[in-house]
């Protein structure tokens, strides 16, 4: 192509070619390889060095101008080839196989939630460390985002999807079996970044066996599986980890308890997925940017005859026999690169070849249209704040409702002052208990568990304590003489400013002996699954109208309707109605989000489709991060630092996103 344009450049008369090859007379006779430009000397470019590099210059444009108009062809061609293969059991098929890629995605967000009040029992975590594993996934699914969704535009939808689910199977297999936190910790990070993957090439790979008019509805109800993910994680940890007693254990070295169980049970969503992508095809879209057209033809051919097959229509004739197929200059580059002599030299320039086609994927100003730059802008001006409120009430939700249920149990705590008991044997439960200025003169504590008890200024003389649990229970300011601790879990650490005469500790218990109370409690399963459930509203309500009200009313609406819920929360001064405005909530954002993943697929060209997609979630992923830090701070302080924060993100993402381009009678780039 390059050559034809060349020679129609070449014959246009700005450089007439006899003159070129005319000769003087001063040349005559001399060899013209043996001839020396004067104004070499001065640095001055040879004529014919400076024409050369003009005629390249044109070339290269007419052929970028070239491919531009091909890319165009081809979408065309291809809306019409997606109209005449039809909707049908294919796309159903990889409906189901996509969607439980991308319920994995939601189950895993809940996963260390889920298992960290057993887990912090068998891996003996501080506060520090539970607050950086709950961390380390959204920063490992950020990453994972941003990766896969640029390898996806370059090695291809399948085949990334594929190993990102691998890993993510993988890795959240060996976490089960983790015996230390560094190892569960680097396991979980391995599998995050797995994970992270599968929403931005999901939608992208989908998008491309959809026509139009399908589009925003069917991935709209895809949508709908990152719900249902949440809805079984928190079944499943409801129905698995309360039964911490199951469970076996080989030496003091290694246990496997119930919620090591629910971290395999998590993993099932992905591997059935797994499974059914090795029946489906790679997108014929992506084949088609990269040259392949007969792969893509006998791809398309398949889906036309799997559809008008379960139609009862097996006669139809899938007519289409030629595709047009663009070759990008980057892929030749890509193919070029790949010759080095030897295998380890062919990995190490492909790779870094690849890296760099995948860092230039993500300037936008290579997209040949403008509205693409703005509604990226417009897509992080909006969403990012959005998604700082959205993650972070989902965190300040059932952390408020945890902070009502401590208000009420500590008004119910029980006083003892200035009593003295002696000869008493304690062998009841000592729970929500104050004893400030008592005396116990030689009293037995045996066999007992000792949940948020205090003992204030007070005194033990002759004491017996054995076979001890406590949780949140101190010794204050306290006077121990001649007294034993045997076998017990009241360490140092819960003596503070105590004077100890004659005391003897034996045998303390080892390991983390955690109050058994709060990791049966229900309350982080139920929340949980109430604010996955409360989703599928927002997402019946978007499928439904993302064609009739349109993807920018749908987001912007949303956000809006969003902004007003937050206000409520001044009235709430109950679980009941924490849980009821969350639900409320969670239902309207959900058409919000499901508006902005349409919106990404449909806005950029099938070259930077699953890129955007990818900078778009792991952007989602930071607001996480960030949300749950800022709002977690304020439980129990103020609700107006959270209320007015959500309210002002909200309403400035709505009237941003109303700027969105509108997408909906937009041919797939």
């Amino acid at each position: 192509m390059a050559d034809h344009y060349q020679n129609n450049i070449y014959n246009q008369g700005d450089y007439p070619l006899q003159e070129d090859d005319a000769a003087s007379d001063v040349t005559e006779g001399h060899d013209e390889e043996d001839q020396m430009y004067e104004g070499e000397y001065q640095g001055i470019p040879h004529p014919d060095d400076t024409k050369a590099a003009q005629r390249a210059a044109w070339a290269k444009a007419q052929t970028a101008s070239s491919a531009a108009s091909d890319l165009e062809e081809l979408s065309e061609q291809y809306e019409y080839i997606m109209e005449e293969c039809g909707h049908g059991k294919f796309q159903w098929m990889l409906f189901i196989v996509l969607g439980l890629a991308l319920m994995a995605d939601g189950v895993e967000c809940f996963v260390v939630a889920f298992v960290l009040p057993s887990a912090e029992k068998d891996l003996c975590l501080s506060n520090a460390e539970k607050g950086m594993l709950g961390l380390i996934v959204f920063l490992s699914m950020m990453v994972g985002a941003f990766l896969w969704g640029g390898l996806a535009d370059k090695v291809g939808r399948r085949q990334c999807l594929i190993l990102a689910l691998s890993i993510n199977c993988i890795f959240a297999f060996m976490s089960s079996f983790a015996q230390g936190y560094s190892f569960f910790l680097f396991f979980r990070l391995l599998s995050g970044i797995g994970i992270g993957g599968t929403a931005p090439i999901v939608y992208s790979y989908f998008s491309e066996f959809l026509q139009m008019n399908k589009r925003g509805e069917h991935l709209s109800w895809l949508c709908m599986f990152w719900m249902i993910g949440g809805i079984y994680a928190s079944f499943t940890a409801w129905g698995i980890i309360p039964r911490y007693g199951w469970g076996f254990s080989m030496g003091t070295e290694f246990q496997f308890h119930a919620w090591r169980v629910f971290v395999l049970v998590a993993a099932l969503p992905a591997i059935a997925s797994l499974v059914g992508l090795t029946f489906m095809p790679e997108s014929p879209r992506f084949l088609l940017e990269n040259g392949k057209h007969d792969d893509a033809w006998m791809i398309l051919k398949q889906v036309h005859d799997t559809n008008w097959r379960a139609k009862g229509q097996p006669e139809k004739v899938f007519t289409v026999v030629h595709i047009k197929t663009p070759k990008t200059t980057e892929d030749g580059f890509f193919e070029v690169q790949s010759a080095t002599r030897t295998p380890v030299q062919r990995w190490a320039v492909r790779s870094l070849t690849l890296c760099k086609l995948v860092g230039r994927n993500t300037d936008w100003s290579t997209t040949s249209s403008s509205e693409s730059g703005l509604g990226f802008f417009c897509i992080i001006v909006g969403f990012l704040p959005y998604n700082i409120s959205y993650y972070g009430l989902s965190v300040w939700f059932p952390d408020m409702i945890k902070h009502l249920q401590h208000e009420e149990y500590v008004s119910k705590v029980q006083v003892f002052h200035k009593k003295r008991v002696e000869n008493m044997i304690f062998d009841f439960p000592l729970e929500n208990q104050i004893h400030e200025e008592v005396e116990y003169i030689r009293d037995k504590f045996i066999n007992i568990e000792m949940k948020s008890v205090k003992f204030k200024d007070s005194l033990f003389e002759d004491c017996h304590f054995e076979n001890i649990r406590s949780s949140e229970t101190v010794f204050e300011n306290c006077t121990i003489h001649s007294t034993v601790f045997y076998n017990t879990d009241l360490w140092e650490a819960k003596f503070i400013d105590c004077k100890m005469e004659n005391t003897t500790f034996e045998h303390n218990k080892h390991g983390c002996h955690l109050d058994t109370a709060k990791e049966n409690d229900v309350l982080i399963y139920l929340v949980s699954f109430l604010g996955s459930l409360a989703v599928l509203p927002g997402n019946i309500i978007s499928a439904l109208y993302m064609e009739k009200i349109g993807r920018v009313k749908i987001i912007g609406g949303s956000m809006l309707i969003s902004a007003g819920c937050t206000f409520f929360l001044f009235l709430s001064f109950s679980q009941s109605a924490i849980i009821a405005l969350q639900c409320l909530f969670c239902g309207v954002s959900a058409a919000a989000w499901n508006g902005i993943e349409v919106v990404t697929v449909e806005l950029y060209p099938a070259s930077k489709r699953a890129t955007a997609s990818g900078v778009l979630n792991a952007l989602c992923k930071l607001a996480a991060v960030l949300g749950s830090s800022i709002f977690a701070s304020c439980v129990g302080i103020t609700k107006a630092i959270p209320i007015l924060l959500s309210f002002t993100a909200l309403v400035c993402g709505g009237l941003v996103a109303l700027n969105l381009p509108d997408t909906q009678q937009k041919i797939l780039q």
